[in-house]
């Protein structure tokens, strides 16, 4: 009866020394503009019908009682404002098909002063993966701790060849390059952010081979999943896969993986390119 108390009494503690992190955190989705208007069969050839659909690019904003995170940062700054200005950058190829609009105020930098922080304050900075519209502005902090699965950042200096190696394709260079003498935690597989319980990385290859996903746990909505690239939209969870793979098998039992944390946790799947979530629930906090 001793030892069974006092282990009770132990998970009592732990539990109360978990709480408060997951009760206090705060998610802001915000997004690099949008992507579009463009015939989805180009990112998804599976559907099964042309259509024009416009697209969030999604980025995050969360605060912890450990420090300020951010997860993604979008477009780079250099092609704001303009197909002129994208293709200044971008190859002109991807500026004519995925047609993004974005501002100066769309920016990382710009989202977070909107919020009150500046670039300097964000003590974390998570890629999910080194395409353009994800990696854009690693630049932009170099004071944060970058987290970045190790095979991710081989993954966008070195692309196979099939997912295109031109410095300025889907994996940007300068982007990279940007940030390459930054500080780094450079993980092989799963993550507990802040040893609380609170944000979890989590491998989930396919899109690109070092793809990760994160899990938050906030005090109303409960657990989240911010897929980034792993899901992109409806579609892709409705069962039509996602073009642009570097593995279509690993992809396949990422969303599937997804959907289960989905079902046994109760958790609710954010995903970063679903222009009908964004517009309930994109530019705004949630608790």
């Amino acid at each position: 009866m001793k030892k069974t108390g006092l282990l009770a009494s132990l998970m009592a503690a732990l539990c109360i020394s978990m709480a408060p992190a997951a009760q206090s955190q705060e998610l802001y989705w915000a997004s690099s503009g949008t992507f579009g208007p463009f015939n989805i069969q180009g990112l998804i050839p599976t559907f099964p019908e042309a259509k024009q659909i416009t697209i969030p690019v999604s980025m995050w904003i969360l605060k912890h009682p450990k420090g300020l995170v951010a997860f993604d940062t979008g477009n780079n700054v250099a092609v704001s404002d303009g197909l002129d200005n994208c293709k200044k950058y971008w190859a002109a190829g991807l500026c004519d098909f995925l047609h993004p609009n974005q501002t100066r105020n769309d920016v990382i930098d710009m989202q977070l002063k909107k919020l009150g922080y500046k670039t300097e304050d964000v003590k974390v900075l998570v890629t999910s993966h080194t395409h353009l519209d994800h990696a854009g502005n690693m630049g932009m902090f170099p004071k944060a701790i970058h987290v970045v699965q190790k095979k991710e950042l081989y993954q966008g200096w070195w692309p196979e060849k099939f997912q295109g190696r031109a410095p300025n394709g889907t994996f940007v260079m300068a982007d990279i390059a940007a940030a390459r003498e930054f500080n780094y935690l450079e993980l092989d597989g799963e993550y507990d952010l802040f040893g609380d319980g609170s944000v979890k990385l989590f491998p989930t290859p396919g899109h690109t081979i070092g793809h990760q996903s994160m899990k938050v746990k906030l005090p109303k909505m409960g657990t989240v999943i911010l897929t980034q690239d792993a899901v992109w939209m409806q579609e892709n969870l409705d069962g039509y896969v996602a073009g642009l793979n570097f593995s279509v098998q690993a992809y396949s039992e990422s969303v599937n993986r997804i959907k289960m944390m989905r079902d046994l946790e109760g958790a609710q799947i954010l995903m970063s390119h679903d222009a009908n979530q964004f517009a309930k629930m994109g530019d705004r906090w949630h608790k």
